[in-house]
Parts: structure tokens; sequence; C-alpha cells
């Protein structure tokens, strides 16, 4: 008697086939694409924990974006190290802020990228954390005013998207109104809507030099190991008025990227963070796996649970990984 049974390996047999039958694919247009700005003349730093991640000056900001937008990624989002930093982050919301200049330069030079502006105040604050402080805690609503003028200079200074990053309860509603009573309306919001106090982050606080000068930031980001907690705080921030959903990090919370997903219809952005940047980086060096393939593999994946954007340190890279495979 012959056996019956699927033959699943049929579509498997040859590489053009399986490119024909694949069901998630990346595309430059999926991509975010970070930058640090810093106030120092004529530097282009490498970051000591994220190797080909640099702290660049303005005066060598063009050729990045210039080498971003040649490899057709749409959008960046901006991250500053300010000379003057104070306890209430006022260079966040200064005209001539870095991020302020660093937005205009762009703006200037290329016009059709998609400026985004990362919207908080941890890197400007010499304590660094995300709001005012008063006795050791973080104020929740006394913080709002502040993020929401830090985004209406950002706006004025020609942002295209805000992402505000700070999870301040009602961040999104105050920042929206602020940028509503300023005249933009047309600025979307791309909130930082789920947001982990994850262990993940440590690279990015080298790169930003932005580690919290006491305690943690455990009373305003989320409980790694809360899941429900997340559809609420996207639901909040959807009924506040954001245009997009940032999940962060990324790969360790796929299920939340496919939850979030699920349950809304704007846009859903995975921030693939530093710290998974930094392992895969570490481990590509020592020879102990394969960079490219296991880049591709894990932004597939973020696509593949739901994300329609990917904010990640490798876009240049798998930008040409993924031109490559195509050619």
């Amino acid at each position: 008697m012959e056996l019956e049974f699927k033959r699943h390996r049929r579509l498997r047999k040859h590489a053009t086939l399986r490119n024909m039958v694949r069901e998630t694919q990346l595309q430059p247009s999926d991509f975010i694409y970070p930058i640090f700005i810093t106030e120092e003349q004529d530097k282009k730093t490498e970051v000591s924990s994220m190797p080909g991640v640099f702290q660049l000056s303005l005066d060598r900001l063009n050729e990045e974006v210039e080498e971003v937008e040649s490899l057709g990624i749409p959008a960046i989002i901006l991250f500053g190290l300010p000379h003057h930093k104070d306890e209430t982050g006022s260079e966040a919301y200064a005209s001539q802020g870095i991020i302020q200049r660093a937005t205009r330069q762009i703006k200037q030079a290329f016009p059709d990228m998609m400026v985004i502006a990362d919207t908080c105040l941890c890197e400007f604050t010499d304590h660094g954390h995300c709001g005012l402080i008063h006795e050791g805690d973080v104020l929740n609503d006394e913080s709002l005013e502040l993020l929401a003028q830090t985004a209406v200079s950002q706006a004025e200074a020609g942002a295209d998207i805000i992402a505000p990053s700070n999870m301040m309860d009602g961040f999104v509603a105050a920042i929206r109104q602020g940028l509503n009573q300023a005249g933009y309306t047309h600025i979307p919001i791309m909130s930082y809507a789920v947001k982990y106090a994850s262990a993940f982050y440590g690279p990015f606080r080298d790169a930003a030099n932005s580690a919290p000068a006491f305690g943690d930031r455990k009373t305003y980001q989320m409980d790694p190991a809360n899941r429900r907690e997340a559809l609420r705080e996207a639901q909040s921030d959807i009924e506040e008025g954001a245009d997009f959903l940032i999940v962060k990090p990324a790969l360790s919370y796929l299920d939340i990227v496919r939850d979030v997903s699920n349950q809304t219809t704007i846009p859903v952005v995975a921030y693939n963070v530093s710290g998974e940047y930094a392992m895969v980086k570490a481990a590509a060096q020592n020879g102990w796996i394969n960079e490219e393939a296991v880049v591709l593999e894990k932004l597939t994946s973020m696509k593949r649970a739901g994300a329609d954007l990917i904010l990640t340190y490798f876009a240049k890279d798998a930008v040409r990984w993924i031109t490559k495979e195509t050619k």
C-alpha cells in the first residue's frame, strides 16, 4: 500500500522557487536608521560597545545622511549629545539645541529624507532621567509641559515625525495638544508606546551618554514580565492620538509585537535595540556566527511578527545584503 502524505518540500527544492513563495520580504523602505549627533567639531567617534555606530558632529552629518539616502532608506531618527546638561533638560527644547540644528541642516540638504526626532529629556538632563525630579522621584504631570515644548521646538526645526520615548502617562495627549496649538496638526507622533525597562539598552547609554545618575527607570518603563499591560499602554496612546506605535525592545518581545499588531490598524515599529545589535556584532567578530545570515533572519522575524517598520542600527548593512540577494 502506497503511503499518502503531504509533499511540503516541493516548494523548497530551488532557490528561485523559495523566493517566489516567501511570505515575508524585507525591503529598504522597512527601515529607520538611528544617528547620534554631537556638538563637537570634525568628529566621527565609534561607540566602543557598538562597532560600526558613530557619534557624528554636525560637519560630518551630511555624509552619513547621504549614504543612508543612497541606499533607499527613507527615514532616520536623531539622538543628541549636548554640551550642556541641567536638571530640566533645557537643551532638549532650545531652538538652537543639537537636535534642532541637525534637523534644519538635514532638511535643507536632503528634503525628501524623513527626519524623526526622538522626544525625551534623558539625554539632556544632568540626572539622566526622562522627566523632572523631586526628592528622587520622577514627576509625571510636571514633565509633560517640557515634553510638549520639546516636540514643538523639534517640529519648528523641520522634524517630519515626533517620537516621544519618555513613558510618562499622558505624554501622547500632551504632545498632540502642544503640536496642535502651535499649528502642527499635520505632524504625526511615533509613540514609544510599549517600552520595557530592559537590560538590552546598555550600549545605547554609551552612545547617547544618557545613563541615569541614580536609580533606574523601572517606575516609568514597563516590567519585562508583563504582556497584557502592553496592550493597555498601546490602546491609551492610540486614544491620545498616536499615529505609529513602537515596541521596544524587539527581539525578546516578538510576542508583544504580534499582540500590538493584532490590536491596531496603525503602523507598528519594532525597535531592534543596541544590546541586540552589540551581541550579534560581538559574536560575529569572534567568528561564532554568520553576521549577515543572523541579522537578516532576526529582522525578518520582526516583520513576520507584525512590524510594519524596523528601527535598527543594522539598516545600512541589511539593505546592502538584501539588495545583493535580489541581483
